[in-house]
């Protein structure tokens, strides 16, 4: 863990600032209140069970690692590079560390919370020395007031109130969720009248919009399995029925449109 991200972490008890233990196994607060760090390199700040479950981890590390998702992440790494060049990022909602993991990659010192055990493990697996992953939810953050440079929000939900507050005065937060066509080649090839995807009601209200970027390309999934994994980690994998799986299974082919808004908030 580098000492920025360090430096930028709460104690979610007492607010209080860490050190490292002697030994290096665990973080200390100020109060004495300690959380271990596992053997992969995580913190478990809040004892959550719950979130994705391993399997679905695994289907999204494994979808995600074929490259489909990658102009996404790549949007994300250069909006940051035009509002937010330098400082801590934090990924809310990090899941398997994908996104994080890139972004660190370009230079960022990283930390991410998700509150699914298995996909944080699977994060801290990654072995990123300039990423930093815990089990914390976005609610609550384990992160100082104005600790973060920017904060990037992928396919997760957005609490305004609490990014405010983490996010230091002139820093950016990047938004980014589903376009009206995200994925409606597999809506079509599971439901009889697929609707258009419409506008996301936790959007950021105070804080100030200074641009939307569209990423937008169709995709060609080459097996089942690879549409097996891409469902999965989809609101639709839990409002599908019986039908809808019935006819996912007899797919071995499908193409789809990727269609993502890449929204842009500053902290004045």
């Amino acid at each position: 863990m580098t000492e920025e991200i360090l430096s930028a972490l709460a104690c979610p008890v007492c607010g209080g600032g860490f050190a490292l233990s002697e030994n290096k196994k665990s973080l200390v607060c100020e109060k004495r209140h300690c959380f271990d760090i596992a053997s992969s390199g995580y913190v478990n700040f809040c004892g959550s069970h719950g979130g994705d479950s391993k399997e679905l981890v695994r289907a999204r590390r494994e979808f995600l690692s074929l490259g489909y998702y990658r102009p996404i992440a790549d949007a994300a790494v250069e909006l940051l590079g035009k509002y937010a060049p330098e400082g801590v990022v934090a990924d809310l909602g990090c899941g398997e560390g994908y996104y994080g993991d890139i972004i660190a990659r370009a230079g960022y010192k990283l930390c991410g919370f998700d509150l699914s055990k298995p996909a944080v493990e699977a994060a801290a697996k990654r072995k990123n020395p300039s990423a930093f992953f815990a089990v914390g939810g976005v609610f609550e953050l384990p992160l100082k007031d104005e600790s973060c440079a920017a904060l990037t929000n992928i396919f997760a939900p957005c609490a305004e109130k609490e990014y405010t507050r983490v996010l230091k005065k002139g820093g950016c937060l990047i938004v980014i969720g589903a376009g009206e066509e995200h994925l409606l080649g597999l809506k079509r090839a599971i439901y009889d009248e697929p609707s258009l995807n419409t506008e996301r009601a936790d959007l950021p209200h105070e804080l100030r919009r200074v641009e939307t970027r569209r990423v937008k390309y169709d995709i060609d999934l080459k097996s089942n399995g690879e549409i097996t994994q891409l469902f999965s980690m989809t609101p639709y994998f839990y409002r599908t029925d019986e039908r809808g799986f019935a006819r996912l299974a007899a797919l071995d082919r499908l193409t789809t449109e990727i269609d993502v808004l890449c929204d842009v908030y500053i902290k004045d």
